[in-house]
């Protein structure tokens, strides 16, 4: 009798043990799940190909601590130089495709992956926000002899124009080759190195013409400097509501100065729209807004969220890929 009971009393427990396994192992299961769910678990690394304290890096700084609070976890800019942004695209390549790597991106990216100088390719990449886009337009030095938009084509096929560049195959180069090309003009380029000292030279007439970013050319236009002729831009600009955009004059070109962040395009959608959330709410407080507003931009058309941004790299390399076909500059 004393062993049945205890045989009993073994089947008891033993049944009791089971019980509390199952009853952990379900406990467990879910806290395993989440554990490996939650997204950002780390620091999100976002990687710079400019150097620090310039326009790209800038942007940055005024959403970066906003997004920091709204993810959870620290974001640190990493600087990748060197290879007109190839380092930058090595760098992003090299890293998991777990969204904890953003990489900041500008024309200058699509460019080098359009000359063949670049390991990824844009089918690589997929777009998480637009931060800003800086429209395009054309200016002659305020007391030139071209006075609007028929005068600046009438000058262009009487003789090619002098134009400035910051340099050879960059946004401005491309920009005036795709205009000229719908315009059936000629010109010529002459490369400055950087957007002011492109700004500077016009000024001092050693060009003819430029194509120049609204958030540069807003002041000297202000001033009586530079005359403002067309705006290569999707909608007229705000600030200069008497400067036509080409498209309304028959010539659809559109050239935009853009910083927006990208991840690699394998990343997991869910965790895409997380990042994509985090930074369109931080852009759209008030420092951020502040800063576009400052910079001559309006927030409402700058700031813009994945899907849109992604279509629009897509086609801004599609753009830039045949313009540089056409000028000759891909990688030989």
């Amino acid at each position: 009798m004393k062993l049945q009971r205890t045989s009993r009393n073994c089947r008891i427990l033993s049944r009791r043990m089971a019980r509390a396994l199952v009853a952990g192992m379900i406990v467990a299961v879910p806290s395993a799940v989440v554990a490996q769910d939650a997204f950002p678990s780390e620091q999100i690394e976002i990687i710079s190909h400019a150097s620090p304290g310039g326009g790209t890096d800038q942007t940055i700084r005024m959403w970066i601590d906003a997004a920091s609070k709204i993810l959870g976890q620290d974001l640190v800019v990493v600087y990748k130089q060197g290879g007109a942004a190839r380092v930058a695209h090595e760098y992003l390549a090299s890293r998991p495709a777990d969204g904890h790597t953003l990489m900041a991106t500008t024309e200058t990216h699509l460019y080098t992956m359009a000359r063949g100088m670049s390991p990824i390719g844009i089918d690589d990449v997929k777009g998480v926000a637009r931060a800003m886009q800086d429209p395009s337009v054309i200016v002659v030095r305020g007391d030139s002899d071209i006075q609007d938009y028929d005068g600046l084509i009438a000058a262009s096929k009487e003789k090619a124009l002098n134009w400035g560049v910051a340099q050879v195959g960059g946004t401005e180069h491309i920009g005036i080759s795709r205009w000229a090309d719908q315009a059936g003009v000629e010109y010529r380029v002459v490369p400055f190195g950087s957007g002011g000292e492109m700004i500077t030279a016009l000024r001092s007439g050693a060009i003819d013409a430029t194509l120049a970013n609204v958030s540069e050319a807003l002041g000297p236009i202000a001033d009586g400097d530079l005359r403002a002729i067309v705006a290569l831009s999707d909608e007229p600009i705000a600030d200069l509501p008497d400067v036509p955009t080409a498209a309304s004059k028959g010539h659809d070109v559109s050239v935009n100065t853009t910083r927006g962040y990208v991840v690699r395009a394998d990343t997991p959608p869910e965790r895409v729209a997380v990042l994509e959330a985090a930074l369109l709410e931080a852009m759209g407080g008030e420092q951020f807004t502040t800063y576009l507003k400052n910079s001559g931009l309006d927030p409402a058309t700058s700031v813009a969220g994945s899907e849109a941004w992604d279509a629009q790299l897509k086609k801004a390399y599609a753009e830039a890929a045949e313009a540089i076909e056409k000028l000759g500059l891909e990688k030989k």
